[in-house]
């Protein structure tokens, strides 16, 4: 047992040693944190210098993402500027194949056109008969009117003398064979049988049958309608194909592969300029 002295005594030798482990404490955790603090600064410093073995292995993984991001946009970038070379090579192609494709279509409908007109200036010709009777009398009065030597000749007579007739003398030799003409034409149309039978006019001989009828195409004993695919063939190319959009009185809509469109004439079909038939692939 122990008296009182002695607990005293104990206890102040150990808030004695509490306070000296305290105060030591105290003295390690600030040594402690000042060892800590200037490893961060040094390590600050490495970073800063670029030094630093966690700041030079992150740059260096970044780095080589950087030039496999940056040669992967390279090719993806020539890539697309082929695509759009590419893209714009076929629309030239196309723009030139269509622009060859109607002045063809040009050339066939103007001479068409003027093959038309010729027929129907071979048909006048032959239905109307000016005959070289009439070419001389008109040069004979010609001559006579204006022969100034004629024995004949009379005086000129005052305007208000003049009959009613000398209105059509001062027409031109060309504007008489005019109404001549036309006179002449008249009367073949309304009266065939008064007027001298003429030779029959050759017509042009179509090599195949082709009509439109109701929006659909007769060609050949076969028919053909909007949106079927045909394979149209000229002479001396190669067949292409097309699907008919549009079908005419006289004319054929088509729409070739590459979206181009183009017309075809039933008086070309019937010419056999150009030739159909249906494209079952």
């Amino acid at each position: 047992e122990m008296d009182d002295e002695d607990c005293e005594r104990r206890r102040m030798e150990c808030l004695d040693e509490m306070s000296n482990l305290e105060k030591q404490f105290t003295d390690l955790k600030d040594q402690l944190y000042k060892e800590r603090l200037s490893q961060v600064d040094a390590k600050l410093q490495e970073v800063i210098a670029g030094k630093a073995p966690e700041y030079l292995e992150p740059l260096a993984a970044l780095q080589e993402n950087m030039q496999i991001r940056t040669k992967v946009a390279g090719i993806y970038r020539e890539l697309c500027l082929e695509s759009v070379k590419n893209k714009y090579e076929c629309e030239i192609q196309a723009s030139r194949q269509h622009c060859e494709s109607e002045k063809l279509l040009l050339y066939d409908t103007v001479q068409s056109e003027l093959e038309e007109k010729i027929r129907r200036l071979e048909e006048d010709r032959h239905s109307i008969d000016i005959t070289s009777e009439l070419w001389n009398d008109e040069l004979q009065s010609r001559k006579k009117r204006k022969d100034p030597f004629s024995p004949d000749k009379k005086k000129p007579v005052c305007s208000l003398t003049i009959p009613r007739p000398y209105i059509v003398y001062m027409l031109q030799d060309l504007d008489i064979l005019e109404d001549w003409t036309t006179i002449r034409k008249a009367m073949a149309t309304l009266g065939p049988h008064r007027v001298k039978p003429e030779p029959p006019v050759k017509l042009e001989k179509h090599l195949h049958s082709a009509r439109s009828e109701e929006g659909r195409l007769y060609y050949d004993g076969e028919w053909y309608g909007r949106g079927q695919t045909i394979c149209i063939d000229k002479k001396d190319e190669c067949p292409t194909s097309a699907i008919i959009t549009t079908i005419n009185h006289d004319e054929v809509w088509f729409k070739r592969p590459d979206g181009s469109k183009s017309k075809l004439y039933i008086s070309q079909l019937q010419k056999g300029k150009y030739s159909i038939k249906h494209n079952h692939n």
